[in-house]
């Protein structure tokens, strides 16, 4: 692995263990195995790194994401498939747990990619509702941007309870509840 995907390796795991004050660029570089030198051959600063890091994080959520939704399966089974992937469930999502960081949510270049993200993810999965909706699956009724930001929710708000309980079972009830809504939806 080059230096500088060490540098940005070790600054996406700091930033979901520590958050951006936690991260020092020594801390950046302690745990890269890198030089003050080379880190400031590769990139401006810590906003640069992070940057770099946070849009590195964004990018693989979405492409675990996209591997569910691009799946073979009705809507249903595409989001159960999504909701019930293995996740770090403790540790709590890299992208989400950004949000709770007033530092990356002051700086817009910081945001940005989080932001994205999480407009992405919510595009993405109406999508598929929509899917499941005009193949009769789900509920002609049912609203796909509303679902889908629920169901966005329900895995956020999953990490924070499990976190706060130190078990998975919060985040886990979560999702069975989500996943119980979309099952009672009466094909359209």
């Amino acid at each position: 692995m080059s230096t500088s995907e060490r540098l940005i390796e070790s600054t996406r795991e700091l930033l979901w263990e520590r958050g951006y004050v936690g991260t020092s660029p020594k801390a950046i570089q302690r745990r890269a195995g890198a030089g003050q030198g080379s880190m400031y051959h590769h990139f401006d600063g810590k906003p640069d790194l992070a940057l770099a890091a946070i849009t590195r994080s964004a990018d693989e959520l979405r492409v675990a994401a996209d591997a569910q939704f691009t799946a073979p399966g009705t809507a249903v089974e595409r989001i159960t498939a999504y909701l019930r992937r293995e996740r770090a469930v403790l540790k709590g999502c890299p992208v989400g747990r950004l949000t709770q960081d007033p530092d990356v949510m002051a700086d817009a270049t910081l945001r940005r990619p989080v932001e994205d993200t999480f407009a992405w993810l919510r595009e993405r999965i109406a999508g598929v509702l929509t899917e499941g909706v005009q193949s009769g699956e789900l509920a002609a009724g049912l609203d796909p941007a509303a679902t889908a930001a629920t169901v966005v929710a329900v895995v956020q708000g999953g990490y924070v309870l499990a976190r706060a309980a130190d078990s998975t079972t919060p985040f886990d009830q979560a999702v069975d509840g989500v996943l119980g809504l979309l099952a009672a939806q009466p094909a359209g």
